[in-house]
């Protein structure tokens, strides 16, 4: 799809994004703001989330605050078209400490909005962002969606149950439903004053504060999707979503690197200055973590003609470029 039949398709149509005031909700609102959509955000704006009013700046698109578990939402998914619902607790240890809290955000809340979409939005096509985390420590790599599922903590079993109940809404009364398994994804809007979204938050604030951070282990892989591919990967799965509903697909990036390998690239792409200290993997958090992950994602490759198209340096640089007129609104 050319820019322009891609601006074609989503002028004027109505389009609700969950979690849209978070990381990769607001890139897509941007996104999809410029191609002429009528967004609408709806965000809890939750303190230890992802949420950042800043993250909407410059966008035309309505923030609704409210919370998925409570709010009225009949009115917000009325005539919804797409809905791309990103909306869910992502902290691994968050999960770990309080399993009833995000078993409710990330399953339970999702059986109340697919009741609402069944009355409100009966046509509307639904794209989930879902996670790799629910495969576990992997029993080959590439994972590809075959993979067999072994959540290795409390987030990744909710994760699951959510994304199940959508497919179940696509198998059952046929709705156009895809799901996105994503890795770790990065850049502009991430949320950095910690590691609640992914380690290289902590990281790129620890590199512009001109700090030392800590990297546990090293030697896992990882592969890491860069944000203005992730929100190419949710546009076109919505696009596709007619002769793609009811399928899920892995969402990887550039080839995989080590962690130190990524600890280094990121001090290179800030000119050379950072540094960092190598560090076993803390005894709380070891049972959870999976070792290396990098995704075999061939199959929405095949399906969409998507592929990622910033690399690790190119995305590194850009991200730290950006962060650096706005670092205190991150903090």
């Amino acid at each position: 799809m050319t820019d322009a039949e891609r601006a074609g398709f989503w002028r004027g149509r109505r389009v609700l994004v969950t979690g849209g005031a978070g990381f990769l909700g607001s890139a897509l609102c941007h996104a999809l703001a410029r191609h002429g959509a009528r967004v609408t955000a709806l965000d809890a704006m939750m303190e230890d989330g992802g949420a950042n009013r800043a993250n909407l700046e410059g966008a035309s698109v309505m923030l609704v605050r409210g919370d998925l578990r409570d709010t009225e939402l009949h009115s917000l998914c009325a005539g919804t078209e797409v809905l791309f619902n990103m909306a869910a607790q992502t902290s691994h240890m968050g999960g770990q400490r309080d399993p009833v809290a995000d078993i409710n955000v990330n399953a339970v809340a999702q059986v109340r909005l697919i009741g609402v979409m069944r009355e409100a939005a009966p046509e509307a096509a639904v794209v989930h962002a879902s996670t790799r985390q629910f495969y576990g420590r992997p029993e080959y790599l590439p994972v590809d969606e075959k993979h067999t599922v072994n959540p290795p903590d409390a987030n990744g079993v909710s994760k699951w149950a959510g994304e199940q109940y959508w497919l179940l809404e696509s198998r059952v009364l046929r709705r156009p439903v895809v799901s996105l398994r994503l890795t770790n994804c990065y850049g502009p809007r991430l949320r950095i004053r910690d590691a609640r979204q992914t380690f290289l938050g902590i990281w790129i604030r620890r590199v512009l504060e001109g700090e030392g951070f800590e990297v546990w282990g090293g030697e896992q892989l990882r592969d890491l999707t860069y944000v203005d591919d992730v929100t190419d990967a949710f546009l076109r799965a919505a696009e596709a979503a007619p002769l793609v509903g009811g399928r899920v697909f892995n969402i990887g990036g550039p080839p995989p690197a080590s962690l130190l390998e990524i600890a280094g690239r990121l001090v290179a792409a800030n000119d050379g200055r950072g540094h960092y200290a190598v560090k076993e993997f803390p005894a709380d958090r070891a049972p959870i973590d999976i070792g290396s992950y990098h995704a075999d994602d061939g199959a929405f490759r095949a399906a969409t003609g998507w592929s990622p198209r910033v690399g690790l340096d190119e995305g590194l640089r850009l991200t730290l470029d950006w962060y650096r007129s706005r670092l205190a609104d991150y903090l």
